[in-house]
């Protein structure tokens, strides 16, 4: 049962200036309750019942170049454009803005394929407020606080990372990376030869607080094999070190 729970406001400066939050979901009553609670830590919040509208907020014109939302709360069963239909096309479009999609599909399958299409987050249905709002807290804390190095670019081999332009080039070719995979990326080539477990690249990448499973490691690791090798069976740049973790070069 979805239950609404008395949550402690963090201090302003934790939440942002009023973070931007579209919430897609079809069902009233879990809309309600979770607009209800946004408001109350603070968030602006904007609704979409179905994945047609949501598309047309979220592909609105930047304003003074930011995105219309920092957060979107998406559930899968919409009508019109169901919501992965929905990720996979703002990720295909190269839009950023982080995604915890909701969902009453909870088996491994389906919250692995969420994570493939560009989730950056799965929260299974039914589910708890407080959980809510603490992963609602971590993705927009780990997006306001991105930590880019001062160097103007990293080289390794065939690859050319631009930190502080967010551009990644692979044998000489731009390609697009979501900003997981590009922070995954970024930490890999400041550090080459070093080995990696999950546990610590989530607390790097993902943040200390994440709540999720440790697949979500693994499945980003794969969009960036696809990404950056010529053979993503036959790894050159991110290698597996079996029973310890990946290694970079």
């Amino acid at each position: 049962m979805l239950t609404l729970e008395l949550i402690k406001r963090p201090p302003r400066a934790e939440i942002g200036q009023m973070s931007r939050i579209l919430v897609v979901e079809d069902e009233e009553l879990i809309r309600d309750m979770v607009v209800l609670a946004l408001e109350a830590e603070g968030y602006a919040i904007a609704t979409a019942a179905e994945g047609r509208t949501a598309l047309a907020l979220l592909q609105a014109e930047p304003m003074l170049g930011e995105l219309p939302f920092d957060l979107v709360i998406l559930d899968l069963m919409l009508p019109q454009i169901n919501g992965l239909d929905v990720c996979r096309l703002l990720r295909h479009q190269g839009n950023p803005v982080p995604i915890l999609i909701l969902s009453a599909k909870g088996s491994e399958t389906d919250r692995v394929l969420g994570l493939e299409v560009g989730a950056d987050d799965y929260l299974t249905k039914p589910f708890s407020i407080r959980e809510l709002i603490a992963r609602c807290r971590a993705l927009l804390r780990r997006q306001r606080f991105v930590g880019l190095p001062q160097l103007p670019m990293l080289q390794f081999k065939e690859i050319t990372l631009y930190p502080q332009e967010c551009r990644v080039l692979v044998r000489g070719q731009e390609v697009n990376l979501s900003p997981k995979e590009f922070r995954l990326l970024d930490l890999f080539m400041n550090h080459p030869r070093r080995v990696w477990s999950r546990e610590h690249l989530l607390d790097q990448v993902w943040g200390a607080d994440f709540v999720g499973d440790s697949k979500t490691v693994d499945v980003h690791i794969r969009w960036l094999r696809e990404k950056l090798e010529l053979d993503p069976s036959h790894p050159e740049y991110i290698v597996t070190v079996r029973g310890f973790g990946y290694r970079f070069g």
